[in-house]
């Protein structure tokens, strides 16, 4: 879906920098196109990202591989270990210290503060932790975008999750994501059908969510991919909702003419 270069923009690392990460094996690299390009996907943009942050932090690159395949108690050892490292280079790489310091906060590593709590709020809730990986992996593609906004986003998202049909909505999805269910599974249509009445309600009470965003396709584009590269499933859930009249369902678009 990207080139390389759309892929190192939207990260905000060089192209350079990719091909290093490719060289190491931080990075796994595409096979080329038939047009001979390489072509990244969403899940390619989540790994950068992370990535980025991890270096930037200060972490050595030949700890990042480790560090990202980690389990949550080896995580938390190797940055204990790493922040006890720039401990005796306190005077120069202070700030650095002080970041790394942080990366044991699981989600919070490449997400603001303000968007933890909606993801710990679904784990209370006992939503699947596939589906809360997915939602994670979601806003970090949105606060990579558009971080100055992401504050003033939450609340509304919180407060979602006291709608009895938002709730149900995570449930389908979160039995679906734990399953091997298949494309003609029901809860797919149920799910579709939920869905569908909440776009409906938000458009007719002129939901502005995304309003200044609405011309910046790159994000829903990569949101869409990223739910297709997490579950084989969410394109029979896409084409379920056009059947209902919505082009898409990271955000409030109809179809300029529903199928009949």
């Amino acid at each position: 879906m990207l080139t390389i270069g759309q892929l190192a923009a939207y990260a905000g690392v060089t192209v350079r920098a990719v091909r290093h990460y490719h060289q190491i094996g931080l990075l796994p690299e595409p096979e080329r196109d038939a047009s001979g390009y390489r072509q990244y996907g969403a899940a390619a943009v989540v790994s950068l990202i992370k990535i980025r942050t991890l270096a930037t932090a200060g972490v050595p690159l030949s700890q990042i591989g480790e560090l990202l395949e980690a389990d949550e108690t080896a995580f938390a050892e190797a940055v204990q270990k790493i922040d006890s490292h720039l401990r005796e280079e306190i005077g120069r790489l202070e700030a650095n210290r002080k970041q790394v310091a942080q990366l044991a906060a699981g989600d919070s590593l490449v997400l603001p503060a303000e968007v933890i709590p909606y993801l710990d709020r679904l784990r209370e809730m006992g939503m699947s932790e596939r589906l809360v990986e997915g939602q994670r992996d979601g806003w970090i593609l949105i606060a990579a975008r558009w971080p100055e906004h992401v504050r003033e986003w939450m609340p509304a998202k919180l407060a979602e999750l006291d709608d009895p049909e938002v709730v149900r909505l995570y449930q389908v999805l979160s039995e679906l994501t734990a399953s091997d269910a298949g494309d003609d599974d029901p809860r797919l249509e149920e799910a579709a059908d939920i869905m569908a009445r909440l776009a409906e309600r938000a458009y007719t009470a002129g939901d502005t969510s995304f309003s200044e965003e609405a011309n910046d396709d790159l994000p829903f584009d990569l949101l869409d991919a990223l739910g297709n590269e997490y579950d084989h499933r969410v394109a029979r859930l896409q084409e379920l909702m056009r059947e209902r009249g919505w082009a898409r369902w990271t955000r409030l678009e109809r179809l300029a003419e529903p199928p009949g």
